[in-house]
């Protein structure tokens, strides 16, 4: 029996509904940077934090989204804090925080140097990840500090609102929401958010865990843009979840 695509997309928005969410999916030609060009038309976004930053890879994406605000980047790994502060250097709103990691608390911790360094995480990485991205296993390991967003945000952005939070640390996540929940509450309006469908790193919180913590503080899911799939199966494993206050 043929299922026409709208017929499936109706379907998958409503599952999301039973659970309290408004989702919305581009269409296939649309990137990630489309839907970002849409956001930054949609909503005013004072301020860009990025949280993850790795190389600079979504500070770039935003700028070619339209965004010409203040964006502060925070990323942990010596090599790829460098090479982001060099490309950031060229760019006068485009502020790099001190290399640390972003968490619930302050403290200091190590953390799991992938080989492809996007996939470094402070959690440790299973084979259902190593599996589905071989370059991705685990090469070395650094220690870092570990600070709380709510702790140090006034320093970067001071009494800014209409702020844009993203967060890419695999599986950490859930860990910097839970140290930015004043930010959240008075300076963020809209979270990108990597979210995980399966666990790939072990004790991670997964979708929905996510998407209820956001929830309590009024953030709905308005847009899905897939990520890191299984080769073998096609199944999809990660996605980017973008969330705007209501």
């Amino acid at each position: 029996m043929f299922i026409s695509k709208s017929k499936v997309l109706a379907t998958t928005k409503g599952l999301f509904r039973a659970i309290g969410l408004e989702v919305s999916f581009a269409n296939s030609a649309a990137t990630e940077e489309n839907v970002l060009r849409l956001l930054f038309k949609s909503h005013q976004v004072n301020f860009v934090l990025d949280v993850g930053a790795n190389t600079g890879q979504y500070g770039r994406l935003v700028r070619s989204s339209g965004y010409r605000g203040p964006i502060v980047s925070f990323e942990p790994l010596t090599a790829a804090h460098k090479e982001l502060a060099a490309r950031a250097a060229t760019d006068p709103l485009w502020t790099v925080g001190k290399r640390v990691a972003l968490g619930s608390a302050p403290g200091r911790t190590t953390i799991n140097i992938a080989g492809n360094s996007a996939s470094s995480s402070l959690l440790h990485m299973n084979a259902r990840h190593i599996d589905a991205a071989p370059q991705s296993a685990v090469a070395g390991s650094e220690e870092i500090d570990v600070v709380a967003l709510d702790d140090c945000i006034e320093q970067y952005v001071a009494a800014l609102k209409g702020g844009l939070l993203k967060i890419d640390t695999q599986g950490y996540e859930m860990e910097v929401l839970r140290g930015a929940h004043r930010s959240l509450t008075d300076q963020i309006d809209v979270v990108q958010c990597e979210l995980s469908l399966v666990e790939l790193y072990y004790g991670q919180p997964l979708m929905l865990d996510v998407c209820n913590f956001l929830k309590q503080l009024n953030f709905s899911l308005r847009h899905i843009i897939p990520g890191l799939k299984d080769p073998a199966s096609g199944s999809l494993l990660q996605l980017d979840g973008i969330f705007v206050k209501q």
